[in-house]
């Protein structure tokens, strides 16, 4: 009897490399610890449940994550289909109603015949073939045992998730719906300040107090740039916040006709528009230090909350010594790695990694050459980055056209310059995946990067 396949963690990474592995008529059993032992980030036993933002990411064919959103529907991704079939509306943006996003993967995944999920926490590292995809809060036991194993100490770096607030107690005779620049259908709804509003807001957030890190590392804490708390960012400069998470460009107060000074944006969270999660604000400020900060936002002052920002330790490896761009350990080649474990960032990000991994473990149980997609590609960049970084250095990454090799030719508008960048990476992906011999992976080429149908 052939041995089932483990992938350990059943968040983003670990769930769409079960599925790509049961799809190639792999027998798998995935294991997820929840709701046997939380995370104190969850707060369900789904399968690919998101904890912080409830994008994925631009959706635009010529922006670095709408890249990597096309290259995953290529390489047809379980979980790419999932957020399309359980979207909201979000301007250029791919955002889901993460209930029925994580209902539609667990759905999925536990009514395949090649799947068994297990309920319970692994604490040791599987002897036969396995994907380890705990994500940012990898049991202690199990970092443990991957620090036995590697002989490397895991980093890790420091996360947040933002607030909700419910849509009928958002004050609309202040706040506003619109996207920037018009974008999309006034997909976001808009808390405008004013210089005075924003000072005052911007001293409340700096001397906020901050809760105790209890079980986090409590020195050098590392912030990844994506996803720093507002009273981080306060403390860094009065105009930060205003050229960050409340910038206001691309938007106009209806009732002055004038850009404010800042603005703080609400982004729909289901697909019933009754709640909004308040977009770019992570934050470590005690709860009830929190709403009262949060209720000086114009817009705010009565608003219900049904959930408060906290912060959390993300786990990451050095992948750099570790992993190899096909996601496999250097030092055990039926182990490999998927995730934001191994230190790549942003959904999308996790996703792709945990569909590269099984396709490479499938390939190399068949004794086939493992798929490395090319660089030009930004799921090839991403794990050419986390493979070949300084180790000494090494930071999370997420998507972005900065990883990418230069083009043949110097181009100098930037817009035309990342669309050049989508179809060559497009191209190279659609050469690669023709190369492949995977019969899972063979497509008709769409006229259009949003339409492509999944083999049963």
């Amino acid at each position: 009897m052939v041995e089932p396949i483990a992938v350990i963690g059943g968040g983003l990474a670990g769930s769409e490399a079960a599925w790509q592995l049961a799809q190639r008529g792999h027998t798998v059993t995935l294991y997820e610890m929840r709701p046997i032992r939380s995370t104190g980030a969850h707060v369900s036993d789904r399968l690919a449940e998101l904890v912080c933002s409830n994008s994925l990411g631009s959706n635009l064919p010529d922006r670095a994550t709408g890249v990597l959103l096309n290259e995953l529907r290529k390489l047809k991704s379980l979980l790419i289909e999932a957020a399309e079939s359980s979207a909201v509306p979000a301007g250029g943006a791919l955002a889901v109603d993460r209930v029925l996003f994580a209902e539609y993967v667990t759905s999925a995944l536990t009514s395949h015949p090649n799947i068994r999920l297990v309920r319970d926490e692994v604490t040791t590292i599987p002897a036969g073939p396995a994907i380890i995809a705990t994500g940012p809060l990898t049991s202690p036991a199990l970092a443990q045992a991957l620090i036995a194993l590697t002989g490397e100490e895991h980093l890790y770096f420091y996360d947040a998730i933002s607030p909700i607030v419910t849509a009928e107690s958002i004050d609309m005779s202040i706040a506003f719906r619109a996207s920037r620049y018009g974008r999309g259908e006034d997909d976001y709804i808009n808390c405008p300040m004013n210089a005075d509003e924003y000072a005052a807001f911007v001293e409340a957030v700096r001397n906020a107090e901050t809760s105790s890190l209890r079980d986090f590392e409590r020195e050098d804490p590392h912030f990844f740039e994506g996803c720093v708390p507002i009273e981080q960012l306060a403390k860094r400069g009065d105009d930060t916040l205003a050229y960050g998470p409340m910038r206001p460009v691309g938007l106009r107060d209806p009732r002055t006709g004038k850009r404010p000074t800042a603005v703080v944006q609400l982004r729909r969270d289901n697909i019933a528009g009754s709640l909004y999660n308040i977009v770019g604000f992570q934050t470590n400020i005690k709860w009830g230090a929190q709403e009262q900060i949060l209720r000086l936002i114009p817009g705010l002052a009565d608003a219900e909350f049904v959930r408060m920002g906290q912060m959390h330790r993300n786990t990451f490896v050095n992948s750099p010594k570790l992993l190899h761009s096909t996601m496999q350990l250097r030092t055990r080649e039926n182990l490999y790695l998927a995730g934001q474990i191994t230190g790549i960032e942003g959904y999308a990000g996790n996703i792709a990694t945990g569909l590269l991994a099984a396709i490479n473990l499938h390939r190399s149980l068949l004794g086939m050459e493992p798929l490395v997609l090319p660089i030009t590609t930004m799921i090839g960049a991403l794990a050419h980055y986390i493979s070949s970084a300084e180790p000494k250095h090494f930071q999370p990454m997420k998507a972005n056209f900065g990883i990418l090799p230069e083009l043949d030719e110097r181009i100098k508008g930037k817009r035309d310059r990342y669309a050049a960048y989508a179809e060559r990476a497009g191209a190279d992906l659609d050469q690669c995946i023709r190369t492949a011999r995977d019969p899972h992976l063979v497509y008709d080429v769409p006229d259009s990067p949003v339409s492509v149908t999944h083999a049963p």
